[in-house]
């Protein structure tokens, strides 16, 4: 399937979790993350869930985060379709976006360099690493702004795909996926 095709097809899968099993999985995720070999480094990006897209929760990976005493820093949709990043803190004031994101409304602004772990959003991946987003780019941008080194977490409910054949030279493949199960590593 090409990336619209596996677009849809997650989307209905997701939409036919039900709420209890799409927050089991989701603490099952966070829990996984915790033998993923990242613990060492302090900058962590998140993604805050959107809900009415029946979304990975990561309010459980952010307590496990708060809970490690890390640094997270959360997006925001800024001008040129790019995301600006901000540090999350106690004071940190969120809205929901256009498309239902929870966004900071002001804060510390953080320099993609400063970044050391980045969990990502994702419809479907494959067993090379490549993923499937919402189909802006986002993220692939971002990324490109990182350093070399920076660790690209994905988070899903569902396993692989084989491959996904459209890739194009802007996706920026991940290191690693975690589900409720297993840790692929690319």
């Amino acid at each position: 399937m090409d990336k619209n095709a596996l677009r849809s097809a997650y989307l209905e899968k997701r939409e036919k979790l039900s709420d209890a099993t799409r927050q089991q999985f989701s603490l099952e995720i966070a829990n996984t993350c915790l033998r993923l070999p990242v613990w060492n480094l302090s900058v962590f990006h998140l993604f805050l869930s959107i809900p009415k897209k029946n979304e990975v929760d990561t309010s459980f990976l952010l307590t496990v985060l708060q809970g490690k005493d890390k640094e997270v820093v959360i997006p925001k949709v800024s001008k040129g379709n790019m995301l600006s990043h901000f540090l999350l803190t106690d004071s940190t004031r969120l809205e929901i976006s256009k498309w239902g994101v929870p966004e900071p409304v002001s804060g510390l602004e953080i320099e993609p360099n400063r970044i050391e772990v980045v969990f990502l959003p994702l419809l479907a991946f494959d067993k090379r690493g490549y993923r499937v987003g919402y189909g802006g780019g986002y993220y692939d941008r971002f990324l490109r702004l990182c350093r070399p080194e920076v660790v690209k977490v994905g988070v899903s409910f569902f396993e692989a795909e084989t491959e996904i054949p459209d890739i194009h030279q802007g996706d920026v493949p991940m290191d690693y996926c975690v589900t409720p199960a297993k840790i692929y590593s690319f």
